[in-house]
């Protein structure tokens, strides 16, 4: 049995949960919390980091949100291709993952970090880099999106797993408003899938937890 070391409300661990959930990929869910000091204890006797979500298999650990499902993919593939057999098709699907990694969570995550420093020790100068990054990003996005319904190919995939979590909670952190149109759509589209909207459900008792508030709504 496959083990998840994972937190629901990690946008991290939902990038991997939705990928198990698309293909109805068995396995065990260590939930890693205060009340869970075994579980976490286990994690890090196999990823000294200490990050989640990390994927144990046979034993084996796997760790990174992108390289557990690039995992499932290859020892436990479904239904469900999340990486295209087509090299150059996957390597859109790969970019596009990481921009969604790397231009919406890494800001959207500042924005979080800063509001539980205290008071005296903020970083407005990068809070106001932060969210220009995610201006940039949702812009760039917007264009792309423009009639299109997955963000590579015309399949749902592993970027798409990635752009659910991290257009949540950017948009509960940074506002996306009526500004892009259609990168609003996009997210409307992905919170419906039902392995994201599973994962929203799954998150919601944990919404207190959200530094900025979470807002009254999705």
């Amino acid at each position: 049995m496959l083990q998840l070391f994972a937190h629901p409300f990690s946008s991290y661990c939902q990038k991997v949960l939705i990928a198990l959930y698309e293909n109805d990929t068995a396995f065990e869910f260590r939930m890693l919390g205060p009340d869970a000091p075994d579980a976490f204890g286990q994690l890090k006797s196999h990823w000294p980091i200490g990050k989640f979500p990390m994927l144990l298999d046979d034993g084996r650990p796997v760790s990174e949100a992108s390289i557990i499902i690039e995992h499932l993919a290859l020892h436990h593939p479904g239904p469900a291709r999340l990486i295209p057999e087509d090299p150059k098709a996957a390597l859109e699907v790969r970019f596009w993952d990481r921009v969604f990694d790397n231009y919406i969570a890494t800001p959207q995550q500042k924005l979080v970090s800063d509001a539980l420093r205290p008071e005296g020790s903020r970083d407005p100068y990068g809070v106001e880099r932060a969210g220009a990054m995610l201006d940039t990003a949702y812009v760039h996005l917007d264009r792309h999106m423009q009639g299109r319904e997955w963000v590579a190919g015309t399949s749902f995939s592993l970027a798409d797993c990635a752009a659910a979590p991290q257009l949540f909670y950017a948009d509960w952190t940074h506002p996306l408003g009526d500004r892009f149109p259609a990168v609003t759509a996009y997210r409307r589209r992905l919170n419906a899938r039902p392995s994201f909207a599973r994962c929203i459900e799954e998150a919601r008792p944990y919404r207190p937890l959200f530094p900025l508030g979470a807002p009254d709504r999705d």
